[in-house]
Formats: structure tokens, C-alpha cells, sequence
């Protein structure tokens, strides 16, 4: 299992397809045996959620049941945490929002044959209102399968990440909306700013299996309270630094405080 400390500790310079475009593809993170036993572990996971009574569609996200989510993944199994504090993953987000980046949630997404679209949306928006003049939020996707359109891979809205406002999206911008191609074992780093939306799978036989790691800086309340969701177990084995990721400690949205105290605003 990858540790923080493996990933680069302070924040480097953002690729220049992420900064010009709103995200960037890093073909073969994981190997295709890595990416088996991960896929194997979120449908364990599936199938562990229906056999406790739990529905895995989000009726107020998702059209219909083709589209299975499950959340709260690092409190799933050990290989769902290893993922989180990856170090590609890590590095990028490092560079885009800073060292002191903690997550905010952690799900997967599985297109099934049938699924449709979710309403088309900004991660950074649901969680931070306009104006949105710098990146705070980002997403690392996982790709567990090869994605591509026809069998619902993530559509982006191209030059989104530099909206600032809802009136700066189009009245057409489904119509402008393309969709990733990456293939498994890879991951895509996406701006949170960027609009985007999960596609139709219109196969007949191939799931599309995404997990979505959500990163935020750290004066940017979480979308789960991780000391409400993960097992006492499971927050027993978090090293330092993985404590420091979920947000774990006496003190919170202190950061630049010292600026302040320093006297560099007047």
C-alpha cells in the first residue's frame, strides 16, 4: 500500500494540458492485475451494500438503476485507501491545490448497459459559490475500465474551467459536451471547475466503472464528515499523514494563517 510520504511532499508545477484544458489523462498508473483485484473489491462491495438491505441507485442523481454508486470507499476495503493516497494521484494533487489538500469524498460510479446521464454540474460549485476564480477543488478518476462514449464515459464541457459564473455556460453546452477516452488503469485529473456529466452507456454488454476521489483545499468544509463514516478500525490504521488527508486533528482552516500574523495584509 502507497503512502503520502512516498508522494511528492510539496507542490510542483501543474501539466500544461491540465492548466490549458481543465484536466489531463496519466495512461497505466496501475497495473491491468492491479485494476482486476480493485474491480473485483468494488463489486464485493456492491454486493455487501444489497445484501444489508442498501440501495446502490441515487434516484436524485441518476435516472435509473443502471447507474450503481457506492460511497464512503476507503471504509470498504484497504485497496480503496491505497488508491486515495497514490503517488501519481498524489503528485497531481499536490501541484493543482497544494500539499495541505485534504479529501472531501471518495465514490465509485458504475455505468451499467442502460444508464443515462446526471444532470450536467461543476464539483466546485456544489460546494463553494461564484465567483469561481481559482482551482480549489479537483478530482482524481480512477478508470476501471476502458471508458469511451458509447459506454458512458465522463463528458466534460472543453474551456468550462474557466467559467466563474452560471451565466457563463451556454445554452447549448450539452450539445458541446465530449466525452473522455482513457483506458483502464489509468487516471484522469479533472479541475473542479470543470462542468461535466456521467454519459449514457448505450452498450448491451459493458459496465464502466469510475471511482471519483475528490480533493479540496483545506478551508473547504467536506462533503462527508469522515470521523462519522469510517469504522473505528479503519481510523485506527491511518498514519499520520493519512489523518492529515481526511481532515483528522485538533485544528482545522488555519492555513496562511501566518500571513496574517506576519503582517503581509495591511
Amino acid at each position: 500500500m502507497s503512502s503520502i510520504a512516498d508522494a511528492i511532499p510539496t507542490a510542483g508545477s501543474v501539466p500544461a494540458t491540465l492548466a490549458r484544458d481543465g484536466y489531463c489523462i496519466i495512461p497505466d498508473v496501475i497495473t491491468a492485475e492491479h485494476v482486476e483485484q480493485v474491480r473485483t473489491r468494488l463489486w464485493d462491495a456492491v454486493d455487501r451494500l444489497r445484501q444489508a438491505g442498501q440501495d446502490t441507485h441515487t434516484s436524485f442523481l441518476d435516472p435509473n438503476p443502471a447507474n450503481v454508486r457506492v460511497y464512503n470507499l476507503p471504509d470498504h476495503d484497504p485497496a480503496f485507501l491505497g488508491l486515495l493516497t497514490w503517488p501519481a494521484a498524489m503528485a497531481q494533487v499536490h501541484a493543482l491545490i497544494g500539499a495541505d489538500a485534504i479529501v472531501s469524498n471518495f465514490t465509485a460510479n458504475i455505468a451499467r448497459p442502460g444508464a443515462e446521464p446526471m444532470k450536467v454540474h461543476s464539483d466546485m460549485a456544489l460546494v463553494i459559490p461564484p465567483p469561481w476564480q481559482e482551482c480549489w477543488a479537483m478530482n482524481v478518476i480512477w478508470c476501471l475500465d476502458d471508458i469511451r462514449e458509447e459506454n458512458g464515459a465522463t463528458r466534460y464541457l472543453p474551456g468550462s474551467h474557466r467559467f466563474t459564473r452560471t451565466e457563463d455556460i451556454p445554452a447549448d453546452c450539452e450539445r458541446r459536451m465530449k466525452a473522455f477516452e482513457a483506458s483502464a488503469g489509468s487516471i484522469i485529473v479533472m479541475d473542479g471547475r470543470l462542468w461535466h456529466s456521467s454519459g449514457a452507456n448505450r452498450t448491451s454488454d459493458e459496465d464502466r466503472a469510475l471511482l471519483f476521489a475528490y480533493y479540496t483545499r483545506p478551508f473547504i468544509r467536506q462533503q462527508v464528515n469522515w470521523h462519522e463514516v469510517l469504522s473505528p478500525a479503519v481510523i485506527a490504521s491511518l498514519d499520520e499523514d493519512r489523518r492529515k488527508l481526511f481532515g483528522f486533528g485538533a485544528l482545522a482552516n488555519h492555513s496562511g494563517a501566518h500571513h496574517v500574523l506576519l503582517g503581509d495584509i495591511a
